[in-house]
């Protein structure tokens, strides 16, 4: 007997097209809303553009964590809805295949997916996120060339006072230059050209050449009675101080940005603090949970993706969204209340967990194993009752407002 038969591959087609359209949606979503809040502190900042996109590139395994298993539930939940609505379910069941032998091939890609999310969450996730802060970092501290700012002055080493009219090249072209340079003797020279580019100094890796061309030095005068030194230049080379930047912190500030094996040393070892073991030790068990709650989630599809008979509510599509939802928001409360030790992990964490898995096995057991079992029955009837009412109420609206409309008025006898 073959393990893979033919309906296993056609389940297997009908799960993958909308997990993987699930995937891609959710996580464009995720990204996009975020894309716009970093658009506008690229810009405030006064960085390059290209790195909102190395941002983003960071941003992906943590919308992962939450995309996988959303998209797991509602490609199993989409395929066995249609299955449903179409009787082909019914025909295989007919002829004696069970749901938990219809689930064989769902469960094997969570299995895949499951260690595919265990990999982002505890391993990824911590890497992708200590890169994301030090990009924050180093474009507000001005690493990545996001200092100096067009249209404005900017002021190096409190020496150096630099305006730029236009950029060009990708800041490689300066255009419309002013410069304030001020010595160890309180001299100022006022600089003005006509364009210029920034080179690297092979001597001094702490300061770059600024060279300037066709433009104009002006001595600022002591006094009144002295007489201005002007001198036009076709080509100068002005050395400016780069600004001493802070290195970034080392990974490790925060207990998220710690490995999984990293975690699981630290949380339990004696010679952290309390606060430390707390934190760490929530996060371990948050991110467990997480992994595991995935091994439930193909009953939860079957159970809400069968729709009563004759019937073809998609009910359970919005119930499975929030109740994942729900359940992943549940999870992050119960970890920032176990960092600060108010509730232990297993109170915190594992309680909704087993609470969750519970709830979920026996929906599937009203759905499998009561001949004619509804898991969200009562929301059925309720929903079927809310949904004909809003139509009469719909249809009333229609009719009133086609009776409003003036009849034309009828011809006179006299005119017949």
């Amino acid at each position: 007997m073959k393990f893979i038969t033919a309906i296993d591959r056609y389940i297997l087609r009908l799960v993958l097209v909308p997990m993987i359209g699930v995937f891609l949606l959710a996580a464009s979503l995720l990204m996009l809303e975020k894309m716009l809040r970093l658009f506008e502190f690229v810009s405030t900042e006064g960085g390059p553009i290209s790195v909102v996109f190395r941002m983003l590139i960071n941003l992906v395994p943590e919308y992962a964590g939450l995309a996988i298993p959303l998209g797991v539930m509602l490609g199993i939940l989409l395929a066995f809805r249609k299955l449903a609505t179409s009787s082909e379910l019914d025909v295989m069941r007919a002829v004696g295949l069970s749901y938990t032998r219809l689930l064989r091939v769902p469960y094997m890609i969570t299995l895949v997916l499951m260690a595919l999310n265990f990999a982002i969450v505890g391993y990824l996730q911590p890497l992708a996120r200590y890169g994301y802060e030090q990009l924050q970092f180093e474009l507000r501290s001005g690493a990545l060339g996001a200092s100096i700012k067009v249209g404005e002055f900017t002021t190096l080493e409190d020496r150096v006072a630099l305006r730029i009219e236009k950029s060009e090249d990708e800041g490689r072209r300066l255009i419309g230059i002013f410069a304030r340079v001020a010595d160890s003797k309180g001299q100022a020279l006022a600089i003005t050209a006509r364009e210029g580019r920034f080179l690297a100094n092979a001597e001094n890796r702490n300061t770059i050449i600024l060279r300037l061309t066709d433009g104009t030095i002006v001595q600022e005068l002591a006094s009144d009675k002295d007489t201005p030194r002007v001198l036009s230049f076709s080509q100068h080379d002005l050395p400016v101080d780069l600004p001493a930047i802070e290195r970034f912190r080392a990974r490790g500030d925060e207990s998220r940005e710690y490995l999984l094996p990293e975690l699981l040393r630290m949380g339990w070892s004696s010679d952290a603090s309390m606060a430390e073991r707390d934190a760490n030790q929530a996060n371990f068990n948050y991110r467990i949970v997480e992994v595991i709650s995935m091994l439930v989630l193909p009953l939860m599809a079957v159970a809400l993706a069968i729709p009563p008979k004759r019937s073809t509510s998609a009910l359970g599509v919005f119930v499975s969204i929030i109740f994942i939802v729900a359940y992943h928001k549940v999870n992050q409360y119960g970890q920032s209340i176990a960092e600060i030790g108010q509730v232990s992990p297993a109170v915190g964490l594992w309680a909704p967990f087993v609470l969750f898995c519970t709830t979920v096995i026996w929906m599937y057991y009203r759905v499998a194993f009561v001949p004619g079992g509804q898991a969200i029955g009562a929301l059925e009837s309720v929903y079927a009752k809310l949904a004909k009412r809003v139509l009469a109420l719909f249809r009333r609206f229609t009719r009133s407002r086609a009776g409003a409309v003036p009849a034309p008025p009828p011809e006179s006898a006299d005119a017949v």
